[in-house]
Parts: C-alpha cells; sequence; structure tokens
C-alpha cells in the first residue's frame, strides 16, 4: 500500500470500508512508529511475502503466517530445516512460495546475526530517517511516491546484508507503514494523530 487517497469516509481510500480488517489496520496500524526491533522484522518479512500481492492478501492470511512462522520469533525461525520448509510449502494459509519462504528463514538469520554484532535492527532502520518520522503533507494521490532516495538507500543497505524481497518500493511501502514517514493524506483523520506520534 503504497499510495493513498481520499474517500467520503476521512479515510485513505485504500481503507476499503467493505473490508474491516483494512479499516482497522488504517486507523490502529499504518504509520505508527514501530520501534521494536523484532516487530520490525516481522513487518519487513510480511511485506516480502507482498511482493506481487496486495496487501489484503497478506492481512487476512496475517496470523496463519504468524502460527506458521513461530510467532515470528527469529530465534525459532532461523532454526528452521527441510521438514519446515516442506510444512510451510503445503500450508494453505500462507503465501507458498517457495523462494520467500526461504528468504525469510535465512532473514532471520541475519537478524540474529546483526544482533550478535551488536546492531540493533531497530537502529539501523531508522537511522535511515535520522530516527525520526518524515512528516509528509500530501493533499493528494499524485504526490504520493512509490520510492524515495531513503528507501532507496534502505534497499541497498538491506540486500548488501543479504535480505531478499527488499526492493525499493516495497521498503518504501514498510517505510510508511511502520511509521517512518507520515504518508497519511492531510484530509484523512489519521494524518494529524500520527503527527503527533511521531513527534512524541
Amino acid at each position: 500500500m503504497g499510495l493513498a487517497t481520499f474517500q467520503t469516509d476521512g479515510r485513505c481510500a485504500w481503507a476499503n470500508p467493505k473490508e474491516p480488517l483494512y479499516v482497522a489496520y488504517h486507523d490502529e496500524e499504518w504509520g505508527v512508529p514501530e520501534r521494536d526491533p523484532r516487530a520490525l522484522w516481522e513487518k519487513l518479512v510480511l511485506d516480502g511475502f507482498q511482493a506481487g500481492l496486495s496487501w489484503i492478501t497478506i492481512l487476512k492470511k496475517r496470523e496463519a503466517f504468524r502460527v506458521a512462522f513461530a510467532g515470528f520469533d527469529p530465534e525459532k525461525v532461523a532454526r528452521f530445516g527441510e521438514a519446515d520448509r516442506a510444512r510451510l510449502l503445503a500450508d494453505a494459509g500462507i503465501i507458498r512460495s517457495r523462494a520467500k519462504i526461504d528468504a525469510a528463514i535465512d532473514s532471520a538469520r541475519l537478524f540474529l546475526e546483526m544482533r550478535e554484532r551488536g546492531e540493533d535492527f531497530s537502529a539501523f532502520i531508522w537511522s535511515f530517517t535520522e530516527g525520526r518520522t518524515r512528516q509528509n503533507r500530501w493533499t493528494e494521490i499524485g504526490q504520493v511516491p512509490a520510492q524515495t532516495a531513503e528507501a532507496q538507500a534502505l534497499s541497498k543497505a538491506l540486500k548488501a546484508k543479504g535480505f531478499k524481497f527488499a526492493g525499493p518500493v516495497i521498503v518504501y511501502a514498510f517505510m510508511q507503514a511502520v511509521g517512518m514517514v507520515n504518508d497519511h493524506l492531510v484530509c484523512c483523520f489519521r494524518h494529524e494523530a500520527v503527527r503527533r506520534l511521531g513527534e512524541g
């Protein structure tokens, strides 16, 4: 969900009122600054699974993903072996892509390697916006970028560490979701609340 526009209920238009999961995600999660390293890693993994798909597809499967991936505990996921890969590939509740499953397991190992080197995943991620939320004031859909220089830099850094499914468009969607940028349009009722959270 890179782009947002306005709809009559006061929300960004991608928050389809016919999809309660989307509405709740928009109203409660999207754009709220996330600083927890594990939660950031989970969101990055899920955004990788989204590649080529809609975010609502992932939202509908998120709880199944959490069960399949041991609550997104990186220590547990990093130990997944061939039996786990086979189990995941047979799990209709998630996205059954071998490449994406392998990337998720590998990313858990990369996350742990960073931690072992004393590199905090949250500090690393947030360093690309200097630790602060970028406060945008878009008034229409055409102003919202699909990627930015910061997203390109973070994408490059993630790939250099070995992360996959981390291109700049995916990474910018991740940055929007975890509150590194506030891309609610100014006419959206969440814009001001998210702005305050980002400046708190």
